[in-house]
């Protein structure tokens, strides 16, 4: 009987969607519900949402794009690092992969006989010194790219969602409460799936996302109008 193992699979693409979308819908929200404690013009809010969304849409990306070529950057180094510690001294990195299948309880006849099947292939001995002594694996060459993309476009479009309510509302008040009640929904909404793809406590999941938004809305709200006042 075949047993499904279940896996998260494209962990790098979730992260990228969690950290742009999570901002995406607090940052946008917060600023909106500011400025509705502010202002009395719905455009205002509109037009200062939309410069925060694409200014945030590139600093963000910027972001991830910048942690990805670092990524590649830091691999490539240690991975030049191996191989001239593979030529130059063989018999320490010997040592150390047998010290790795140590670690897993492997006989010594074991460990030199791995060590010394591995060593012929110069190639799959500084692959494996890469993965279990330095726990590195080799980055997607478009990682920086997709990164940027990913938490670009996912902070765009979860930073849309606060301003919906002032596009379909005559003033501030009315569109923040519209507002709070849309983003409030996606912000528990997409705890619980964050949560789910995760592995972690499904509604605490979602309440502590949303908690998070309300707060920080919050907290902008009431600092605008006693900035105001």
């Amino acid at each position: 009987m075949e047993h499904p193992e279940k896996h998260l699979k494209s962990s790098e693409f979730i992260t990228d969607v969690v950290i742009g979308m999570s901002d995406g819908l607090t940052v946008p929200f917060a600023l909106a519900a500011g400025l509705s404690g502010a202002v009395h013009d719905n455009t205002i809010i509109i037009t200062a949402g939309i410069a925060e969304i694409v200014a945030g849409s590139i600093a963000m990306g910027l972001g991830g794009y910048l942690a990805g070529k670092t990524e590649q950057d830091h691999y490539q180094s240690e991975l030049k690092r191996e191989y001239d510690e593979v030529e130059r001294v063989p018999e320490r990195e010997m040592e150390e992969v047998k010290e790795v299948f140590a670690d897993y309880g492997l006989s010594k006849q074991a460990q030199d006989m791995i060590a010394l099947e591995l060593s012929k292939d110069k190639d799959k001995w500084v692959d494996f010194m890469m993965k279990f002594e330095l726990g590195l694996e080799t980055p997607h060459p478009n990682r920086a790219r997709n990164s940027a993309l990913t938490i670009g476009i996912s902070y765009a479009l979860g930073g849309l969602i606060p301003l919906t309510g002032y596009f379909v509302s005559s003033d501030p008040q009315q569109g923040l409460i519209i507002s709070g009640i849309i983003t409030v929904f996606c912000l528990f909404t997409f705890g619980f799936f964050k949560s789910k793809v995760t592995g972690q406590p499904l509604i605490m999941g979602a309440l502590k996302v949303t908690m998070i938004g309300i707060v920080a809305a919050a907290s902008a709200f009431f600092i605008a109008r006693l900035i105001a006042d």
